[in-house]
């Protein structure tokens, strides 16, 4: 029976949901009072109207449509099937979603910022929301035993993604999958197995500080704090740093800086400007034999190094000369050490810094070291030449 009380017809079916390349026959049925015929009737799809080749008159007050072979639905709130009257007046209107069931979610990868909450990113199928609006919903409980939980904070982290704020348990491994429905069906994930301190991560190091080494003109100083929010817990970490000049976009990072807090960068240009970022990475917590995750890069700080004493507008030197390799300086260094250091107690940064001091004071062309700047890791490197 139909029901025409807002409208003066109806159209059957009302607001179908059909898989992609699927065939439907509508009628456009008028109510008594209307005082129309089913030749005064005609279908539009979006706003276009069909052709009347594809009508049929099913009787003195119902008009038909038939639709072939459908593509998928052009927005995820369906197709606009109207059946109007000659005139253009809207009499009826259905909805066609057409589309494709979800495909299972895949990529789910998951992080714990300092052990106190846990967030899961996910990728959605091939397909994706192409079509239809597909609900993710991430879902976990404890691997032996629990009831299932449902996440409930989406989008936190982009698009497909979803924040377990607090509640977790260390030490017992969690299942997490990610399950996708939409009109057409369900699809589930496979499954995840972690133990939340395999995935922790935590705060940028706080507390950068980049700074000139005497007078040095080709290294800078940088020191950081270790994250404060881990100071309470049994783990190793292990930095990177990342440096750029003023006028790049291009940065370059230092590998292995290891566990040091601290780092002395050489190789640079006189008189430029840097900017430096450090990240951690917590990994061995209370054991854990996971690689740990990065943490975000600490905001950029700024240092420059001090000017070359050159005379402007001096000759440069010779392309040779110019291109000095490291292992030429270094070489030069051992040299020296063998003339002005005693035993190799006194092999270290200060006397290096001592060197350098010698080098640039004793040749009228600075700077000869390599184009490519090179880290400093002496232990207990870090603070500005004695």
């Amino acid at each position: 029976m139909y029901n025409y009380t807002h409208y003066p017809a109806v159209i059957s079916p009302q607001d179908p949901t059909l898989l992609i390349g699927s065939s439907l026959v509508a009628t456009c049925t008028l109510s008594p009072d209307a005082h129309l015929r089913a030749e005064d009737l005609y279908w539009t799809l979006n706003g276009r109207r069909l052709p009347a080749a594809s009508y049929a008159a099913l009787g003195p007050t119902t008009l038909s449509v038939a639709l072939a072979r459908l593509n998928g639905s052009k927005q995820q709130s369906g197709d606009n099937l109207v059946c109007h009257s000659r005139d253009g007046g809207i009499l009826a209107g259905s909805c066609l979603y057409v589309g494709l069931p979800p495909e299972k979610p895949v990529n789910i990868t998951c992080w714990s910022k300092n052990m106190k909450d846990l967030t899961c990113k996910w990728a959605p199928g091939t397909e994706g929301e192409t079509f239809l609006h597909t609900n993710y919903t991430l879902k976990y409980k404890l691997r032996w035993y629990g009831r299932d939980n449902t996440c409930q904070e989406y989008h936190t982290a982009g698009p497909y993604s979803c924040h377990i704020p607090k509640d977790l348990a260390l030490f017992t491994p969690y299942e997490i999958w990610v399950e996708a429905s939409n009109r057409l069906g369900v699809a589930v994930s496979d499954v995840v197995m972690l133990d939340i301190l395999d995935v922790v991560t935590t705060d940028p190091p706080s507390d950068v500080h980049v700074s000139r080494v005497g007078d040095l003109e080709d290294q800078l100083s940088v020191r950081w704090s270790s994250p404060p929010a881990l100071k309470d817990f049994l783990f190793q970490a292990k930095y990177q740093i990342q440096y750029r000049v003023e006028d790049s976009s291009e940065w370059k990072v230092v590998d292995d800086v290891g566990n040091q807090t601290s780092c002395r960068l050489a190789g640079l240009r006189p008189g430029t400007v840097y900017f430096v970022q450090v990240r951690c990475n917590p990994f061995g917590i209370y054991g854990s034999k996971k690689a740990g995750i990065w943490s975000d890069w600490s905001n950029p700080t700024a240092a420059s190094t001090p000017r070359s004493e050159r005379a402007a507008g001096g000759c440069d030197p010779k392309g040779g000369e110019q291109n000095t390799t490291l292992r030429r300086e270094l070489k030069q260094f051992f040299g020296w050490v063998k003339k002005h250091a005693y035993g190799c107690s006194n092999l270290g940064i200060k006397l290096y810094d001592q060197w350098r001091v010698w080098l640039q004071k004793s040749h009228k062309t600075r700077n000869q070291v390599g184009k490519e700047p090179f880290t400093l890791l002496f232990p207990g490197s870090g603070g500005d030449a004695g």
